[in-house]
């Protein structure tokens, strides 16, 4: 069955196209706002740590941020001690074996000048031919712990909503550095979709192996990477563990959370449609064959 079905990528989306260059696709996420338990940017950084990243440039330090707002740190290194300061980073990474490259972007939200920092990576996207882009996020919503992560994909490009059966977002209000990168990513001619993932606001402590896990094993089906995640999977059994513990002692949060279950399971009866079971389950036998195959680990929900 899993040889037969092919999901929608977006190199794959990408492949249509002729390119005088080897284009790219641009995969972005920062800390801040719209980084609720560091689960986006963890999920994004897990390419890095996996892959051999060429390093294109830094954006950041005195034009962006206000270090009153986000502070720099101070690290103990072999070289004597260093301060690292808040900045975004943008990196390329080769796949040699795919239609496209990744671009990563990869930092902090910035203070100021959203505009020109915006302006300043679509420079880079240009001259790295990023001919698609993929911003991620991750929120607090009134979901419980004690149930899959909800996720969500949505585009404004009429392409990639053919491409991945997906609609525009209707969400209407104040927004991050992701969304206001994905509009202008867009408005430049780059096809842009976003990814999202909600975390609990009672467990709101980064990091949030449960969460940046549901981000990772997406990137995976709409990337061409592949991203050890046994130790992540551990982590997040042993989050969900720890947080089933901490409910269970207080009465009140214990209530709580029996509540948003009832509500979650009545909200998601409508979903459970013959083709959004097919769907879930085509998802569940293609990492049940990548784990069993690579050696990563079993296959197994949490």
């Amino acid at each position: 069955m899993t040889d037969q079905y092919h999901a929608p990528t977006l190199n794959g989306f990408i492949a249509g196209g002729d390119h005088e260059r080897r284009p790219a696709v641009l995969v972005a996420a920062f800390e801040g706002w719209n980084d609720a338990g560091s689960a986006a940017s963890d999920a994004v950084r897990s390419i890095l740590d996996t892959s051999a990243a060429e390093h294109v440039a830094t954006i950041g330090l005195d034009d962006y941020y206000d270090y009153q707002f986000t502070r720099p740190t101070s690290k103990l290194t072999e070289r004597g001690r260093e301060v690292q300061w808040p900045q975004t980073d943008i990196y390329r990474i080769a796949q040699p074996g795919a239609d496209a490259d990744l671009l990563v972007v990869l930092g902090v939200e910035p203070t100021f000048r959203w505009q020109g920092f915006c302006a300043r990576i679509l420079e880079h996207a240009a001259a790295q031919n990023v001919r698609a882009a993929l911003t991620l996020g991750a929120l607090l919503a009134d979901v419980p712990h004690t149930r899959p992560v909800p996720t969500s994909m949505a585009s404004d490009d009429p392409g990639l909503q053919e491409h991945f059966n997906i609609t525009a977002s209707s969400y209407a209000g104040a927004t991050g550095i992701p969304s206001v990168l994905g509009i202008e990513l867009q408005r430049s001619g780059i096809p842009t979709m976003s990814l999202w993932a909600q975390l609990s606001h009672y467990v709101a402590q980064a990091p949030s192996p449960r969460v940046q896990l549901a981000l990772v094993e997406l990137l995976e089906e709409l990337l061409p990477v592949s991203i050890p995640a046994q130790q992540l999977r551990e982590d997040a059994v042993a989050w969900k563990l720890g947080v089933d513990e901490l409910a269970a002692s207080d009465p009140e949060v214990s209530k709580y959370v029996q509540q948003l279950e009832a509500a979650t399971d009545a909200s998601e009866l409508p979903e459970a449609s013959g083709e959004t079971i097919a769907r879930e389950f085509e998802r569940y036998l293609r990492r049940r064959g990548r784990y069993r195959t690579d050696g990563s680990g079993p296959d197994f929900e949490i």
